[in-house]
């Protein structure tokens, strides 16, 4: 099944969230932490299950442009860095909709880990 094409994709700095909005109505609010830990990249998810790479210390991430990738998806570019992988409107959608038990398994896995969301040192913005 292919999932919806947003009809809105908006930024809001303040709070650090990614919108997407829906013709049939629906919105989501997607936290650049949460988008950042998910990254569909290889430096995050790995070649596999068993190479993926626990994202830590991303609380305070944020997003600095988003650029659209042909029709399909976006590319998402963060304040650390972070800049490679594409989020295809499926895997946007499929994040949306999952969000809650996404982010449950993301801090259980923290937590198994002895790791954090807060950052080890000061958070410098890349600009």
């Amino acid at each position: 099944m292919t999932a919806p094409i947003p009809t809105r994709v908006h930024y809001h700095r303040q709070t650090r969230e990614l919108e997407l909005g829906y013709a049939d109505g629906t919105t989501y609010r997607l936290s650049a932490e949460y988008l950042r830990v998910y990254s569909p990249s290889a430096e995050v998810r790995g070649h596999g299950p068993d190479t993926a790479k626990l994202q830590t210390g991303m609380k305070h991430v944020g997003l600095t442009n988003i650029t659209q990738a042909g029709r399909y998806a976006l590319k998402l570019h963060f304040d650390d860095g972070h800049d490679t992988g594409l989020y295809s409107w499926d895997y946007l959608h499929d994040l949306a909709v999952h969000q809650d038990a996404y982010w449950a398994d993301y801090l259980k896995r923290l937590e198994a880990a002895g790791a954090s969301r807060e950052p080890l040192g000061i958070p410098v913005r890349q600009l």
